[in-house]
């Protein structure tokens, strides 16, 4: 086959007519498909579901506080008590791994008397926090603490072991799904709007302890036979589901 060969000067007579058109009558048209998406449309609804169970196991936080003239002697005299509560709590047997300082804090005592500064003593406090379990101990626990001479008790607070807290959250999302999906297909029926697949699902909620405020016993108060006794009671987990659907 012959090739075919376009001559210079042809083609050079393109370019220019081309050049020349686009300076006066403007950039040559071109024609592009183009294709326009919209958000789809959302159908919305929550459901809330509830789980309640009977916590095993009890934080209590705890501390002791000593003041004295100098440092060493206070931090000896906080050492002292919080070593025997320690081994006190061990002997009923709470593990040592799960008694813990939280805090340890040591501070001057100012006088201020007289238009001066005066050091008057040191104050040396320090903070304990104990897991317990079974929880039938924390009573024990508190009795113990008290009576080896923890003079600062925050309070107790009731907790799930991990495992349980899992079961139920799933039991209440599991409630809460079956609530926002019955109150969906209600609305949607009631309405008028076909629902399409779920296309998004988010949650909120879960457990909320509630601590208990214990007030400690001084030793020789006339109450100091009297054990504690405190009930766990109940706790519940919360969650909220927020289902999106796909409308037609």
């Amino acid at each position: 086959m012959k090739e075919l060969k376009i001559p210079f000067f042809t083609v050079l007579f393109i370019l220019v007519g081309i050049f020349v058109y686009t300076k006066l009558a403007g950039p040559i048209p071109f024609s592009i498909n183009s294709t326009t998406t919209t958000k789809a449309n959302l159908f919305s609804t929550q459901g809330t579901g509830k789980a309640t169970d009977v916590p095993d196991t009890a934080l209590l936080s705890f501390g002791v506080t000593k003041t004295a003239p100098n440092v060493l002697t206070a931090q000896e005299q906080v050492n002292t008590t919080s070593n025997k509560i320690t081994s006190d709590l061990k002997n009923l047997g709470i593990d040592e791994k799960n008694i813990k300082t939280t805090n340890y804090s040591v501070y001057p005592n100012l006088d201020y008397s007289n238009g001066r500064q005066n050091i008057t003593g040191y104050t040396v406090s320090q903070n304990l926090e104990v897991k317990i379990k079974p929880i039938d101990k924390a009573n024990k626990a508190i009795d113990i603490a008290t009576s080896d001479g923890a003079n600062m008790v925050g309070g107790i607070t009731f907790i799930l072991n991990d495992e349980a807290k899992k079961k139920l959250e799933n039991k209440a999302r599991e409630e809460a799904i079956k609530n926002a999906k019955e109150k969906a297909e209600s609305l949607a029926s009631l309405s008028g709007i076909r629902l399409g697949k779920i296309i998004d699902v988010q949650e909120s909620g879960g457990i909320q302890p509630h601590p208990i405020m214990i007030e400690s016993r001084p030793i020789g108060d006339v109450n100091q036979e009297k054990s504690t006794e405190i009930n766990p009671g109940e706790s519940t987990i919360s969650i909220t589901v927020t289902l999106s659907y796909k409308t037609f």
